[in-house]
């Protein structure tokens, strides 16, 4: 049984969440403000959390941030009043996995839960890819330099890793940008394909000798992207 942890101060719609989740299997704990609900995350070890951004002590993405650094695998759907674009793309790159904007149909929601927790369970070992002079372990989340190599650190943002993720445990396979979009937010018919080109552009920096002309990380224009070994 998957353990959700509810936040939201709207007692009408946090009584509706609990009953929904309930009747579906779930084991629900819910929180009215983000002290409660870090307090909650860190002695209950929820499977989700459903975080509502409009909270009465914090923002809710001062709680996401504040979650990362102590249960950076903690997967996280936004519930929010919210529709602007800047807040969504805050809350994904902070590392939310999926972002609702209220009201919202149920159904839609519980559909989205379920995909999520889908995409977080457990998977084979994820492999250390090799690219020009650096390691890519993507079950640390590490990238390192190879010996004689220099360089900055590198990091990647959580979508980044995401996205990587995708293509890099399917070498040569050509990825479309709807599947991409997907995997990264649940629902590629609301987000421009100008969001995967910058997140690629910002890899290519990142991890490829020469951006402007990418070795591993490909375009395939109208099409998709494609990782090359």
């Amino acid at each position: 049984m998957s353990h959700v942890l509810v936040v939201d101060d709207e007692p009408q719609l946090l009584r509706a969440l609990v009953l929904s989740l309930t009747h579906r299997g779930f084991q629900v704990s819910t929180a009215a403000d983000g002290a409660n609900a870090l307090a909650i995350a860190e002695a209950g070890r929820p499977d989700l959390l459903l975080l509502d951004l409009g909270l009465p002590d914090m923002d809710g993405l001062e709680a996401i941030r504040r979650l990362r650094m102590t249960h950076p695998e903690l997967p996280i759907i936004v519930l929010s009043a919210r529709s602007g674009n800047s807040d969504k793309i805050v809350a994904l790159d902070l590392g939310a996995l999926d972002y609702v904007t209220k009201p919202f149909d149920m159904n839609e929601l519980l559909a989205r839960v379920r995909a999520v927790l889908r995409r977080s369970s457990p998977s084979p070992a994820l492999p250390v890819i090799e690219l020009d002079g650096i390691s890519v372990d993507l079950a640390a989340r590490l990238i390192t330099r190879a010996e004689g190599e220099v360089g900055p650190p590198i990091h990647l943002t959580p979508t980044e890793w995401r996205m990587l993720e995708v293509l890099l445990t399917r070498p040569g396979v050509l990825v479309s940008a709807r599947e991409l979009l997907t995997h990264l937010r649940g629902e590629p018919d609301n987000t421009e394909g100008s969001y995967l080109r910058i997140y690629m552009a910002q890899l290519r920096r990142k991890l490829e000798r020469e951006p402007s002309r990418p070795r591993h990380l490909i375009t395939e224009s109208g099409m998709g992207y494609r990782f090359q070994p």
